[in-house]
């Protein structure tokens, strides 16, 4: 037997390697108007025989894994416990385990004490993947991401203080032409307060299937961004950022026009350079048609 995986199957571009284990299908929230990965699928918890069942498959084909990804969109909604009993099912059978990763909410971050976060940690889940988008309530709001600039910062604390380590993504275009600088201004201000292990950029770009929902939360007349105003963007973001702790920076996302990495704040003034220089017809870009989600 192997894993039969419940499809469409999402998962960060750094867990392409590893042993992906659904122990949710769907996403809980599944609201937010940008995003495309769960729109075919309704939420469930997955029982325990049967992510059980999985890793016994994983472990039977894979006996040497050593990073696992749990999946869907959503699996640090599941109670506490349930998740110890995954982890422990985990460890059991994969004796070179070392990272369990998965995406998580502001709110599954929120929801949960120190305690039970730094529990999870204990069980090797040291690592989550969370979509800030934005930094700007106002922008949070018309996207339908359900958190403020606010529940983000207190959830990328609470992830600290638990010793877990955060994987953030920024959309860059969410504010359009109009709002941009309020959408980079407020972004800044996030990371300078509760600065996430990694941060990575992605554009915005929209699956066909969500444009209309996306379209109607926004304001009358707007307009995307074009590459000259997603570099205004990322020079602006960049130059206003100056987290306490060193930040892991990167834009090499394939939806990006500009590839970028180095660390924040050391290599700030680095990277703006760069980014001035793609401004100026020096640095070239990504060519269109490498570029996706």
């Amino acid at each position: 037997m192997t894993i039969l995986y419940d499809m469409p199957l999402y998962r960060p571009p750094s867990e392409g390697n590893n042993l992906i284990v659904q122990a949710t299908i769907g996403c809980s929230f599944n609201h937010c108007t940008f995003c495309s990965m769960y729109v075919t699928k309704e939420y469930r918890a997955r029982p325990l025989d049967e992510v059980f069942a999985d890793i016994d498959a994983g472990a039977r084909d894979w006996p040497t894994a050593h990073r696992v990804f749990l999946a869907d969109g959503d699996a640090l909604t599941l109670p506490t416990d349930h998740l110890f009993e995954i982890l422990d099912y985990l460890a059991a059978r994969l004796p070179n385990l070392a990272r369990v990763t998965a995406y998580a909410t502001p709110k599954n971050l929120n929801e949960k004490s120190i305690e039970e976060l730094a529990g999870l940690r204990a069980r090797k889940l040291s690592l989550v993947y969370m979509g800030i988008e934005s930094g700007a309530t106002s922008i949070l709001k018309r996207i339908m991401k359900g958190a403020s600039q606010a529940s983000h910062a207190k959830a990328l604390a609470r992830a600290r203080e638990a010793g877990l380590k955060v994987s953030a993504t920024v959309i860059l275009g969410l504010g359009g032409k109009a709002d941009w600088e309020e959408h980079v201004a407020g972004t800044a201000e996030l990371v300078n307060q509760a600065p996430p292990t990694y941060l990575s950029t992605l554009q915005l770009d929209l699956e066909p299937a969500v444009y209309a929902r996306f379209m109607e939360r926004q304001e009358p007349g707007f307009e995307f961004q074009d590459d000259a105003g997603i570099l205004a963007e990322q020079e602006r973001l960049l130059s206003l950022m100056d987290p306490p702790s060193p930040v892991i920076f990167r834009s090499n996302h394939a939806s990006n026009c500009l590839p970028l990495a180095g660390n924040l704040p050391k290599d700030r003034d680095a990277l703006v350079a760069i980014v001035a220089a793609a401004r100026a017809g020096v640095q070239p870009l990504r060519p269109r048609w490498i570029r996706g989600l």
